[in-house]
């Protein structure tokens, strides 16, 4: 009995300084820099470069595999080549794959896996995946390219990420588009000629995180791809791909059958596009008599920048002046111009209000403007009403330009001004028209700035514009006014002008809701969103998220 005992107590002092075995451990880690580079070729095709660099956690488990997500599986999985440190791996397998999303690949990276604490850069390339164009909403002779990198919903910590989108051999400068940039990416991605003489654009965002679905997109002619490479929407395959509460309808018409009834487009993508998807079905001709306002908001100009095109044509009307600029306030002036349009009634109306109130009224008012514009828009072609309206905004700073004195450079200023602000590159044209030189300020603009020349500037009255007796200052003050104009009222009126398209993009062209789940991989790790794709009159290649494990 004593050595039944003694055997016992010597198993419970054992298993008392004996850890016990970890049978599963979570991955955990940070990327902090991932660059991406998508290659739109030739065939139509998509190759994928990927660089990341993995930090992983000291009390993280090993990074034996890393899952990296595809647009879908029409892939070639020969095409795949993976590096880990600069040594080639060799372990590529769909089976797999355990990151989220319908399709993928599973990276092996023995013998060179990532220990606890270790820090490496894996390189995967995809070197084919086709069926990853659609048709662009742009016309039917513009092809869509978008894209969405893996993402790690696992990770931690901030990324440097850089994507990159070189666009098919050919594609000449003026042709291609971008679409809006994700949010935290800057507006306008930069672009140039890669080492092969093909147009790239690319979005960098130092702050970015590797757990964040990004979408990116850009849109060229078809011709530079064959037709057959186009791929065109298809019912049953998206109902394959989502369920059925995971969308919002929309209609799209479609060739063959009159009206389908509904499509997806991804958030982050349209945030910035508010228009809805039909006004984007071609029609025929020119859409004439359009207002300047009316023509902004058909190229979907920022807002800010509508709504101060709008404020200064108020102004202008007689209808308004601003009391106090930080923040801005307006007066309603009396009598009410008869010409006043829609739109700037609801604008002035909205200056009644103040705080939320006044946001929201604004958003309507810009709601009620887009749903006017793609009434007005019904039969007509957009690419040749858009076209049309670049050449009134060209000839406009034509006449500008061309004027040889400053008082005629102002009266022409003046009569066209709404107009130039349709060029994108307003702001920096303004400043160098009026560059070193005086610039004559119309009547009305006293009303809008009343600090601009001193206390002698006139208020209600003033000689015409050009003559001698008009109040001048100098041309760098003037632009500087002009263009300050846009930001004063996106930071003092609207606030983050992003948060506020998007309001208004939900209700004029919204967004899907994407299903998501969660999956364990056990001690392999894992796991991410998953992701449905779909494309209803303009498409979208999606590539969803993967685990690094």
């Amino acid at each position: 009995m004593r050595r039944i005992i003694l055997a016992v107590v010597i198993v419970l002092l054992v298993f008392s300084v004996t850890p016990l075995p970890i049978f599963a451990q979570d991955y955990i880690f940070s990327v902090p820099q991932m660059v991406v580079d998508a290659y739109w070729n030739e065939d139509g095709s998509l190759s994928l470069e990927y660089v990341f660099t993995f930090e992983n956690n000291a009390s993280g488990h090993p990074i034996d595999f890393v899952d990296v997500a595809l647009p879908n599986g029409t892939y070639d999985i020969n095409s795949i080549t993976a590096f880990v440190d600069g040594n080639q791996v060799y372990d590529i397998s769909a089976e797999d794959f355990l990151g989220e999303g319908n399709y993928g690949v599973a990276i092996g990276t023995a013998p060179y896996v990532i220990p606890r604490g270790g820090l490496g850069v894996v390189q995967v390339r995809i070197g084919k995946i086709t069926n990853v164009l659609h048709t662009a909403s742009e016309g039917e002779n513009y092809a869509s390219a978008v894209f969405r990198p893996a993402y790690f919903t696992t990770a931690t910590g901030s990324t440097d990420m850089t994507v990159t989108f070189h666009l098919p051999p050919g594609v000449q400068s003026e042709e291609p588009r971008y679409f809006a940039s994700p949010s935290g990416f800057p507006d306008t991605p930069e672009s140039d000629f890669d080492s092969d003489g093909r147009i790239f654009y690319r979005w960098h965002n130092p702050n970015a995180n590797s757990s964040t679905s990004y979408e990116f997109g850009a849109s060229f002619p078809k011709s530079y791809v064959p037709e057959s490479s186009i791929v065109t929407f298809n019912v049953n395959d998206v109902l394959s791909k989502i369920r059925l509460e995971s969308f919002i309808p929309i209609i799209c018409i479609a060739s063959f059958a009159g009206l389908i009834g509904w499509g997806i487009y991804n958030e982050n993508r349209k945030k910035m596009k508010y228009l809805p998807p039909k006004i984007s079905i071609e029609g025929h001709g020119i859409k004439r008599g359009l207002t300047a306002v009316e023509a902004a908001t058909l190229l979907e100009e920022p807002l800010d920048k509508i709504m101060t095109m709008i404020l200064f044509s108020v102004i202008k009307k007689g209808a308004a002046e601003v009391t106090t600029r930080d923040p801005l306030e307006l007066k309603m002036l009396q009598p009410i111009p008869e010409d006043l349009n829609s739109f700037e009634k609801d604008f002035l109306h909205a200056f009644t209000e103040t705080g939320a109130i006044r946001s929201k009224e604004l958003r309507d008012m810009v709601v009620a403007l887009v749903r006017s514009i793609s009434e007005k828009m019904k039969g007509f072609s957009r690419r040749e009403t858009i076209d049309y309206y670049r050449e009134i905004t060209r000839r406009a700073w034509a006449q500008v330009e061309a004027a040889d004195t400053p008082e005629v450079k102002s009266k022409k200023y003046e009569e066209v001004m709404e107009w130039t602000m349709l060029d994108r590159n307003y702001d920096d044209r303004t400043r160098d028209v009026f560059r070193n030189q005086p610039v004559f300020v119309p009547v009305w603009w006293g009303h809008y700035n009343p600090t601009i020349g001193g206390s002698s500037f006139p208020k209600t009255t003033a000689a015409p514009s050009g003559s001698a007796g008009a109040p001048s200052i100098p041309g760098a003050d003037f632009a500087a006014s002009v263009v300050t104009g846009v930001q004063s009222f996106s930071s003092k009126v609207v606030g983050n002008i992003s948060d506020f398209t998007s309001r208004v993009t939900s209700v004029t062209n919204p967004a899907p809701k994407y299903t998501s789940s969660s999956r364990s991989g056990g001690s392999r790790g894992g796991g991410g969103s998953s992701c449905a794709c779909a494309c209803a009159c303009a498409g979208c290649a999606c590539a969803c998220a993967g685990g690094g494990r």
